[in-house]
């Protein structure tokens, strides 16, 4: 095997093969400037616990939140694209401390024409500008979506409250400071122009079909609600700009929607009064469907077609009605097809429903519900039950939202009704993403206008396994070690422990590090029964509360047993990727001290190399000692190979040691192999390495990481074999999201690298997603069936038995 590098350790045989047996080789000296402590405990950088949030990251026994109640009644004009709302609040004071005032977020202001949001954007390249993108930017300088405050109001004394407007938050004084353990209940009027979400994009809004002249509104973030006040922050208040997102607090809601009574809606919490707001057939329908296995059409998409073509002029109001909640969000539409099932749930059903225009057929109908039914099954076995009655999918204006027991989907298929695999797993994808939202952070409440990888990052990893459960080589876009590699070699980014608004690269850092590194975690580090465990400890301890990251932390240490501050500081904390190489590969000979065999065999190896050029023209040389023979002496005649008599001394003694210890060398010779690591990319990582030996088989062999905790950089691992081994592979499972796989080989591989044939000159320009095989297979069968031309040039005669000629376009 000429790849592997081979040399004689003459030492002790006994106290090699102990070294052998229980460690790697001694560590390198390592330079005190380069020298880094990678399993440094997180200490000094993890908040101290106390008694709200304790060491092991489970709430203390004085944790506390607050509570917010509200009663809401809220009108929307369709003709105007206004709404116009009224909320009563029942704020509870749970904290230790006296409030003077309250704080209350008004996320329509970041419509506003001068809002921080739209006045920090940049441009992210200056080459070019869409057409689309000047529309926007036309209609954002005149669009002002901010929401006008009418009146605040005691409820107690009916006086009129001052408050003051920053941006996007609002602060109402109080007349009195609230007291811990009292109530204060005050109201708001206020009303605000919806978006149009082509030209100002939002996480609310409603989309126009010029076809029909119809609207779909969904409408989120939209009335008054109360800042989070925590142990952590105090108040929550940080302005919103767009990519940090909320925390709220818990409370219970009464919503009363008045909109066009021909309008379906769907809301966070269960209808109250459906006899008066649905038709008896949908009634029966959605009765039905609580128990069926399979979506059921509550509103039929012929029905959904009827009522989008017959505006109705007159008003209906629909109630639902919430518990323990921590925001509310609605859709509404003449247009909604609507479909639902039940999902068993230990004792009880989970009504799944879908809303979506015929726009979305046959796309919706098929997948969404079952979508959000398959999402609720995966996501109470890896955390905690589903604890809501309700869970819905919408398919309108906004991409890709959550809230409680409601989200916002967009992918659609085609026109022709065909779609592209793209669209079709885009549609799964997100559903299960945005429905998981409900377990991360609608119920473990993290603080998304912080940290955004805390909800993102935990759902795209129960994302992952959700779509892995849902068909075979389901073609999961994040989740998988290899697919964050690209990311993770990249400059253009920052760490994860990084706050929402300041992130670089934000899908990547936010959603698929995170999620990457909790697969990671799971697959290599605990092991999925600890790792499953652990998580689902975290969750539990966390539901209906509101965990920091360090919470998240010490949960998973707490409960899996083994301390990952190491991982945290690699993965989260830094922006060094995993690339560990192997450097090099040594077959170590045992030197076993008997001449006889060992000298003849180290003559016999410095002989068989090969000769050089310079030898080969050298021997026709007329040397001076064949000359002068009197120039020869005792070294031109020593043989260093020969066998002497302390050569037999030597092989005595060590024949007596490995009989006093029992060892058998000869017979079945060992073969010992030193492996080098190095550790480029800066991560420290558990090493997993398969050994493949010439007579085919191969071994695995798994090492924590602390492998690395007493050289960061570089470690070398001894491995005891009985076979020669002609390869050694690093990660030949993609585990660990190694950035440079070419050299986790040894010996090295060739590299490969196809270069597509092309009838174009300079190559294929451009690109795509796939395009669309539905479309382009239907347009081929259509163009199959047309009957063939005749050889003349004459159109072909009708078929036998058929002599009635087609209509023309006026209908013949």
């Amino acid at each position: 095997m000429p790849s592997i590098t081979r040399f004689c350790l003459g030492c002790c045989l006994s106290l090699v093969l102990a070294i052998a047996a229980v460690r790697a080789q001694d560590p390198p000296s390592i330079s005190r400037e380069t020298w880094q402590d990678k399993f440094r405990q997180l200490e000094e950088i993890l908040p101290t616990p106390n008694d709200y949030r304790t060491a092991s990251g489970a709430p203390g026994r004085d944790y506390w939140q607050q509570n917010v109640d509200y009663q809401i009644d809220v009108e929307l004009d369709e003709e105007q694209r206004t709404i116009t709302g009224h909320e009563t609040v029942t704020y509870t004071n749970r904290s230790p401390d006296p409030l003077g005032y309250i704080w209350l977020q008004l996320d329509p202001n970041i419509h506003a024409p001068n809002s921080d949001a739209q006045l920090t954007q940049g441009v992210r390249g200056s080459d070019s500008l869409s057409v689309e993108q000047l529309r926007r930017q036309l209609a954002r300088r005149e669009f002002d979506g901010s929401m006008k405050i009418a009146a605040v109001r005691d409820e107690a004394t009916g006086q009129t409250l001052p408050f003051t407007l920053v941006k996007t938050m609002m602060r109402i004084d109080l007349p009195a400071p609230l007291a811990t353990g009292k109530a204060f209940v005050f109201s708001v009027d206020w009303s605000f122009r919806i978006n149009d979400s082509k030209l100002a994009r939002g996480r609310s809004g409603f989309e126009f079909f010029e076809e029909d002249g119809n609207c779909i509104f969904e409408m989120a973030q939209w009335y008054p609600r109360a800042c989070a006040y925590t142990d952590v922050t105090g108040w929550q208040h940080k302005q919103f700009l767009g990519a940090g997102e909320f925390t709220l607090e818990f409370g219970n809601y009464t919503a009363r929607i008045t909109v066009p009574d021909d309008h379906v809606v769907a809301a966070t919490g269960e209808l109250q009064q459906p006899e008066t707001v649905l038709d008896p057939v949908w009634m029966e329908r959605l009765a039905a469907a609580r128990t069926s296995a399979t979506p059921v059409f509550v509103v039929t998409p012929e029905e959904a077609k009827a009522n989008q073509a017959e505006k109705s002029t007159g008003r209906k109001t629909w109630e639902f009605r919430a518990e323990n909640v921590r925001d509310f969000a609605f859709a509404t539409s003449r247009k909604f097809i609507w479909d639902a099932l039940g999902c068993p749930l230990g004792d009880r059903n989970v009504l799944c429903m879908s809303f979506y225009p015929n726009e979305g057929e046959p796309l919706w109908s098929r997948y969404s519900t079952h979508a959000v039914a398959h999402t609720i099954e995966v996501y109470s076995r890896m955390t905690f039950d589903y604890p809501y009655p309700v869970a819905i999918s919408v398919n309108g204006p906004v991409g890709g939202m959550e809230y409680p027991m409601i989200c916002f989907n967009g992918p659609r298929p085609e026109k022709d009704g065909t779609y592209s695999a793209g669209t079709k797993y885009g549609l799964i994808s997100v559903v299960i993403h945005e429905v998981g939202h409900n377990w991360f952070p609608m119920i473990v409440n993290s603080d998304e206008r912080q940290w955004t990888w805390m909800d993102e990052g935990l759902n795209t990893f129960l994302q992952y396994l959700a779509e892995q459960e849902w068909e075979q080589d389901y073609p999961s876009d994040r989740g998988e070690p290899a697919l964050i590699a690209d990311y993770m070699r990249s400059e253009d980014q920052v760490p994860v422990m990084t706050n929402s608004e300041s992130l670089v690269q934000f899908g990547e850092n936010a959603y698929a590090k995170p999620a990457t590194a909790l697969n990671v975690l799971r697959e290599t580090v605990l092991g999925r029964e600890l790792f499953d465990f652990a998580f689902r400890e975290y969750s539990r301890r966390w539901m209906f509360k509101r965990p920091m990251p360090a919470d998240f932390f010490r949960t998973m240490e707490d409960a899996s047993g083994v301390d990952l501050d190491w991982f945290w500081r690699g993965w989260f904390y830094s922006t060094d990727q995993v690339d560990i190489a192997l450097e090099a590969v040594r077959e170590v000979r045992l030197d076993t001290k008997a001449a006889y065999l060992e000298k003849p065999v180290q003559k016999a190896r410095e002989n068989s190399g090969p000769e050089t050029l310079s030898e080969q023209r050298n021997r026709e040389l007329a040397r001076r000692t064949e000359r002068f023979p009197e120039l020869r002496d005792f070294y031109n005649e020593y043989d260093p190979h020969r066998v002497t008599d302390s050569d037999r001394e030597q092989y005595e003694a060590l024949l007596k040691k490995l009989e006093e210890g029992q060892l058998d060398v000869f017979s079945n010779p060992p073969r010992l192999y030193h492996v080098e690591f190095v550790n480029v990319g800066g991560v420290v990582m558990p090493l997993t390495v398969r050994l493949e030996f010439i007579d085919g088989s191969s071994e695995l062999h798994h090492f924590p990481a602390e492998i690395w905790r007493n050289n960061n950089q570089r470690v070398t691992r001894m491995f005891l074999v009985d076979k020669a081994i002609q390869k050694v592979q690093l990660d030949p499972l993609l585990e660990s999201a190694d950035a440079d796989t070419a050299n986790n080989v040894f010996p090295r591989a060739i590299a490969e690298q196809a270069i597509e044939l092309t009838t174009e000159p300079f190559g294929r320009r451009g690109g795509g997603d796939g395009g669309n095989p539905m479309r382009e297979q239907r347009e081929a069968d259509v163009k199959a069936a047309e009957p063939p031309a005749n050889t003349d040039g004459a159109a072909n005669p009708l078929p036998a038995g058929d002599q009635t000629a087609s209509p023309g376009p006026d209908g013949g």
